[in-house]
């Protein structure tokens, strides 16, 4: 074998290897992410301020839902749902914000992006506490 063929094997072995490690990392799951923001700003207990008015997380949840459903053909990642659904409104432009009970106001697209960041943290963090044996799919005795 000449050496432009050993250098086209080792690129041809190289590309499998990539494409394999990128099909081994776990995807995302983008509805199951948004869900879970959903779920966690309904069950806040911060103040949600839209247009100058204030909501529960119940109320600011239904709303940002609403925007979801209508910008859903546009989502494909967490980022785009907060960008569309939960930055801004439409009809104002004004940010939404969302007051803790520490009484820190912010805009709510800082506050899911940083309730996303943790999400994902934790399941990263969760991803690798798994036991070596259990990521090649065996079963413990």
């Amino acid at each position: 074998m000449n050496s432009i063929q050993v250098i086209g094997v080792l690129v041809g072995m190289l590309a499998v290897t990539a494409i394999s490690a990128k099909e081994a990392q776990p995807q995302e799951d983008t509805a199951q992410t948004i869900a879970y923001l959903l779920d966690y700003a309904s069950k806040s207990d911060g103040i949600f301020i839209r247009n100058g008015k204030s909501y529960n997380g119940k109320q600011a949840a239904a709303h940002i839902q609403a925007k979801y459903d209508h910008f859903k053909d546009e989502i494909t990642t967490p980022e785009d749902f907060i960008r569309l659904a939960a930055t801004r409104s439409m009809l104002t432009g004004q940010p939404y914000m969302i007051k803790t009970k520490d009484g820190k106001e912010r805009t709510c697209a800082e506050w899911l992006s940083a309730i996303l960041e943790e999400h994902r943290k934790t399941a990263t963090d969760k991803k690798a506490e798994k036991p070596a044996n259990m990521a090649l799919g065996a079963t413990l005795p």
